[in-house]
């Protein structure tokens, strides 16, 4: 997934950065309310980390614009603020959580994980296909009674996948699913992350379609 995190304390944004990638997501950074709206302007992203107190403005602020332009991607609210009243007013701007400083990474990777579940109506973290078990809580595939680890970007690309059976995805939307602004990547990795999937799901009665020109699919073997 594709996340952007809003916060102007270079320290904290680098370590969230750092254990979200670790997750497998792609993570883009903005310091200030400006570049925020400049990342979400050649950006599509799953979710939006935003901190309250910014250089240039209000969190608050920019979450009420947000929702007030029918952006529906989830925000979770990283606040100082612990009283009832400050909470509630954040849900009520539209805020879909909020977690509050200081809080412990799994914490807010958990927050994430449910946060993007209950977007895409899923309950549980695992998805079937076929004959074959997404665990995206255990990182692994389960078919024909063996399981199979997954790398963190392995794990994510298979989650797109998953998510919409059958349907074709082009090489630059998982490009973008996978990686961030800063990062070097090009078209090319996804032919080799589809290649170590396809590895993966060898024996699962699923794989891996290319549709010439357009992108790939999950289909049954």
């Amino acid at each position: 997934m594709r996340l952007l995190l809003i916060e102007d304390n270079l320290k904290l944004a680098h370590a969230i950065a750092e254990r979200l990638h670790l997750d497998g997501h792609a993570v883009d950074h903005a310091e200030s309310l400006d570049d925020a709206s400049t990342c979400i302007a050649v950006a599509d992203y799953d979710l939006i980390l935003l901190d309250i107190m910014l250089p240039d403005g209000d969190g608050r602020d920019f979450l009420a614009q947000h929702r007030k332009a029918a952006n529906r991607t989830p925000v979770i609210v990283i606040t100082a603020r612990s009283a009832v009243s400050d909470r509630v007013g954040l849900l009520d701007l539209g805020a879909d959580d909020y977690i509050t400083k200081p809080f412990d990474f799994s914490e807010l990777q958990a927050r994430c994980r449910a946060v993007l579940r209950r977007q895409g109506g899923v309950a549980v973290n695992q998805r079937s296909f076929e004959s074959t078990v997404l665990d995206s809580t255990a990182g692994e595939l389960r078919f024909a009674g063996k399981s199979v680890a997954l790398r963190n970007r392995e794990l994510r690309l298979l989650e797109v996948f998953f998510n919409a059976p059958g349907q074709v995805f082009s090489k630059s939307y998982l490009l973008d699913r996978l990686f961030s602004l800063s990062d070097e990547a090009s078209e090319n990795a996804i032919e080799v992350y589809v290649g170590r999937l396809r590895k993966r799901l060898e024996g699962s009665g699923a794989t891996i379609e290319t549709v010439r020109g357009l992108g790939y699919r999950i289909v049954a073997a």
